[in-house]
């Protein structure tokens, strides 16, 4: 695929889809680092006109990285609802684009055109949306996922409670994770990063706040984000596991970095449907974020914002409970500063709910970064409003185990008020039993978590 755009007088040229993407791009520096990025501003306008212009045929019928390549090409191509895609094959970008942000273009409409395109497509899509466009399409979107309870309901914002200890303290795990109750955190999961990587210690945590849950009737699920091998031993070992988690990389030699395949996935998969504690039809929870692949030199010359799109294509084949972006986690080799991740954020949002899964956000920042905890607190408002299923909570906004910023409980309890949000459905019902809630708001009695040490 050649193309060119003349523009003030100087003709740019395209000498493939990978480049035109690449350098449709919002600046990154992941792409800049990766020798792909647009050279200034200008390019970058001209690789938007060209991409404009291409149609939904053009794209497909012009693989990144073939199917008999890769296998997260394969699962892509596969999931393609090829009735939907004829009747839309011939739109360019800027028409889709159109489709996406008028008034006519409903959920479901918005949903069922994502079934019939690739992860390529939604990409590109992105690259020539602006950060309003974004907030209005994904705000469009509502995916409702049911694992022990239900999140993703019109009106709600979830959360993930993350107490996560430096030693895997079961005590300082649990005193965290009261906080987190205290303020209405947790609905979507209890989930924690674990120091260490054995079945045992997995076991172990995932046993004691199932406990708390037992304990205090809490309409939940659990998890612990070790390797999904990991897990795997610990389900066989009688662990009372809710959800399984991996994370996820946009193409086959990435995942094989993360010490999966798809082989594998569908092994844990089915392992899960037998043996996992979770009642609902929904038990995967899968991570992401931009860069994973260029950092694992796994990215083939495709630009971060792709790669990313192609993580959620491999994503709903599993039909995840829920899905997030850890957007600013990698740091600024691949986004550099708090512009770079509040676009990164929204983008990979509206991307995952293109997708048509239940989509959320670690709005977070490592401190050797350009960004500062206003910055994290601007990109929680704004994917807010543009519907996001769930949002992350450490304490204090301070992980001191992974070492980086995220948003605090207080922060999500402060979200859901200035919005009129709510938690989910059953989740309230046992805040309000606990006296914590009362009409939609936080009683007196939240933000103390002594509730829960009698």
């Amino acid at each position: 695929m050649i193309k060119s755009m003349t523009m003030l007088g100087y003709t740019y040229h395209f000498n493939s889809l990978k480049e035109i993407l690449a350098k449709a791009n919002e600046e990154k520096s992941g792409d800049q680092l990766a020798g792909i990025g647009a050279a200034d501003a200008r390019e970058r306008i001209a690789a938007k006109f060209v991409l404009a212009d291409l149609t939904l045929s053009e794209i497909r019928s012009d693989p990144l990285l073939p199917p008999e390549e890769d296998e997260v090409s394969r699962v892509i191509e596969e999931a393609i609802d090829e009735t939907v895609y004829n009747g839309i094959r011939n739109w360019s970008i800027a028409e889709l684009r159109e489709y996406i942000l008028s008034h006519k273009a409903g959920p479901d409409d918005l949903k069922r055109i994502g079934s019939g395109m690739t992860s390529e497509m939604i990409a590109a899509v992105a690259k020539v949306m602006s950060n309003l466009d974004l907030i209005t399409a994904a705000s469009k979107i509502r995916t409702i996922t049911r694992c022990n309870t239900e999140i993703g309901q019109r009106g709600v914002l979830a959360t993930r409670a993350q107490p996560n200890h430096p030693s895997d303290s079961i005590p300082g795990i649990l005193a965290a994770t009261y906080e987190a109750l205290s303020y209405g955190v947790g609905d979507a999961v209890i989930g924690i990063n674990p120091v260490i990587d054995s079945a045992e210690s997995v076991r172990a945590i995932l046993s004691a706040t199932k406990e708390v849950m037992d304990r205090w009737s809490i309409p939940t699920q659990n998890c612990v984000l070790a390797h999904v091998t990991t897990q795997m031993r610990a389900i066989e070992q009688g662990a009372p596991m809710d959800l399984l988690f991996q994370s996820l990389a946009g193409t086959e030699q990435g995942n094989k970095g993360f010490g999966v395949n798809i082989r594998l996935l569908d092994e844990a998969d089915e392992l899960m449907r037998l043996k996992g504690a979770s009642q609902g039809p929904n038990h995967w929870y899968f991570e992401t974020g931009q860069g994973s692949e260029l950092s694992s030199c796994a990215h083939f010359r495709i630009d971060q914002v792709t790669l990313e799109s192609r993580c959620y294509g491999l994503a709903r084949k599993y039909k995840p409970f829920l899905v997030n972006t850890v957007v600013g986690f990698i740091g600024p080799e691949y986004l550099y500063d708090s512009k770079q991740v509040i676009r990164a954020g929204l983008e990979d949002h509206f991307m995952g709910k293109m997708h048509g899964l239940p989509m959320g956000v670690d709005v977070c920042y490592t401190n050797h970064m350009k960004a500062e905890q206003n910055d994290m607190e601007n990109l929680g408002v704004l994917l807010t409003s543009a519907g996001v299923n769930f949002l992350i909570g450490v304490a204090m906004a301070d992980d001191c185990m992974l070492n980086y910023q995220s948003l605090s409980f207080h922060d999500l309890a402060a979200l859901r008020e200035t919005f009129g949000l709510r938690p989910a459905p059953a989740f309230e019902q046992w805040l309000v039993k606990m006296g914590i809630m009362e009409n939609g708001k936080l009683t007196d009695a939240a933000g103390d978590p002594t509730l829960f040490m009698g």
